[in-house]
């Protein structure tokens, strides 16, 4: 069952039940003001079946009645119908279209016969009620012939609350008005449920078969913050997370074919160079020792370029994968910078590249991976030495103490960055040489994996650079204790 039939018929039965308790209400009102249960069935009807009169009332009428088939002279005479007459009833006699007889309390005659119901040929019991002036009266009336043939009618009344009638009329008009504004109620609390509540869940359900089709492109507009709000809001936030997560499996697809393609040409270079070489040996091309030392120390050359290469890329896996181990100890970063620099000075005066150091003249604590920070600043030096192009070769250290962090600045005069390629500087497989020649050599995963080192650390690595004048790369780590 659908959740609008639900409602629905939760609404008739609250309007069934309302009907109900409205009726049994009447009941009791009717019976307060009546006094007689027995009344209360034929509230309604013009002929009584039971008596609305009281055992007195009663024998009143028919000591009347009696009279009017043996004797009806003598209801002419006042004596005669003082006998009859009992306290709280009325007594009237009419003959023709005159009153013969009424009680003190219904004195006038004008009004008497204007409201008094009309003669009856049947001759029988008639059983009503009227409203004479002001006040409400039950009465039983019995019409018979004078001995003259003139019309006679006897009415014995008792007065009877004003609201009994006053219910009685405006009973049916209130349970109609009341009913229609069920009626109405019923139609207003499904338009709003159904705006409220029911829209918002079609919404949903049309949200989910367009994900279960495979489209992701559209927006759930999110309703006050109700519960059908909450979910909506919650929907639309799993659909976005859901698009996300599409868009980056589409942008990993993407990737892992670059990669592939990027793997594949900087491996067929270096072995397309040792098939070359090898094949020039088993011809004959290298027929002196000379040429055969060269070969052999090219494919020696090649096959080491293959075999960092192949380092690289098992390591730049790992760390993709989050499956490379750090092991995380407190470093005092003064002391390392310089003993690194120290190891690596010799090596870079040969190549004419001066090396130097700012360092600050207090320890300087972080926390890192000792060998994965050195492969960080192997990485970045030698990425200043392959763009070196300035006579007077610099490359400069230096490190600035934040509040949480430690910066480390690694500066060159090289022939710098341009600024179209310097935001993907950090991308795997990136060289701003679109063309990928491979004159400078090296993989283009050496910034990449620094990137993914620092972060691991919790830091932050990014570069600047002026096109012709050199290139600073700056990354961060955190404070130790």
């Amino acid at each position: 069952m659908s959740i609008k039939m639900r409602f629905l018929l939760s609404y008739v039965g609250v309007i069934l039940i309302s009907i109900t308790l409205l009726l049994v209400a009447g009941f009791l009102i009717i019976f307060t003001i009546t006094g007689d249960i027995r009344s209360i069935e034929h509230f309604y009807k013009k002929t009584y079946v039971q008596k609305p009169l009281t055992t007195v009332e009663e024998s009143a009428f028919l000591d009347l009645k009696l009279l009017a088939k043996n004797n009806p002279t003598l209801l002419l005479y006042e004596e005669q119908l003082k006998k009859i007459e009992q306290e709280d009833i009325e007594l009237v006699v009419r003959k023709g279209n005159s009153i013969e007889y009424a009680s003190p309390t219904l004195d006038d005659e004008n009004i008497l016969i204007k409201s008094l119901p009309g003669f009856e040929e049947t001759n029988i019991n008639s059983r009503d009620s009227i409203k004479i002036d002001h006040s409400f009266y039950t009465y039983v009336k019995f019409d018979f012939y004078f001995p003259d043939n003139s019309k006679g009618s006897i009415f014995v009344l008792r007065q009877a609350s004003s609201y009994a009638e006053l219910a009685r009329e405006l009973f049916p008009i209130l349970f109609g008005l009341l009913l229609f504004l069920f009626i109405m109620i019923i139609g207003i609390l499904n338009y709003f449920v159904s705006r409220s509540i029911i829209h918002p869940l079609s919404n949903l359900k049309n949200g989910a078969n367009r994900i279960k089709s495979g489209d992701l492109n559209f927006e759930i507009q999110t309703t006050p913050n109700d519960e059908i709000g909450q979910l909506n809001k919650s929907f639309e936030e799993m659909r976005i997370k859901l698009k996300e997560s599409v868009n980056l499996q589409l942008q990993y697809e993407e990737n892992r074919k670059e990669l592939l393609s990027n793997i594949s040409h900087d491996l067929k270079t270096p072995i397309t160079s040792i098939i070359g070489y090898v094949e020039g040996i088993k011809d004959g091309v290298a027929n002196s020792p000379e040429k055969m030392d060269k070969y052999l120390s090219i494919i020696h050359l090649k096959a080491r370029d293959m075999d960092s290469l192949i380092d690289e890329l098992f390591l730049f896996s790992k760390l993709d994968l989050k499956k490379e181990p750090f092991s995380y100890e407190t470093i005092e970063l003064t002391e390392y910078m310089r003993d690194y620099v120290d190891e690596l000075q010799l090596e870079l005066i040969q190549e004419g590249i001066q090396i130097y150091v700012e360092l600050m003249h207090k320890p300087m604590y972080v926390t890192a991976d000792r060998e994965k920070l050195k492969r960080v600043l192997v990485n970045l030096i030698n990425n200043s030495v392959k763009y070196m192009d300035k006579d007077q070769k610099n490359i400069t250290i230096s490190l600035y103490e934040g509040e949480n962090d430690i910066t480390v600045k690694i500066a060159d005069n090289g022939q710098g960055i341009e600024p179209s390629a310097l935001p993907y500087v950090f991308n795997r497989f990136y060289r701003a040489e679109q063309s990928r020649n491979t004159r400078l050599g090296g993989s283009g995963l050496g910034l990449a994996i620094s990137k993914q080192i620092i972060e691991e650390h919790g830091g932050n690595i990014w570069a600047t650079s002026e096109f012709g004048k050199g290139t600073n790369v700056f990354f961060s780590l955190k404070k130790g204790r």
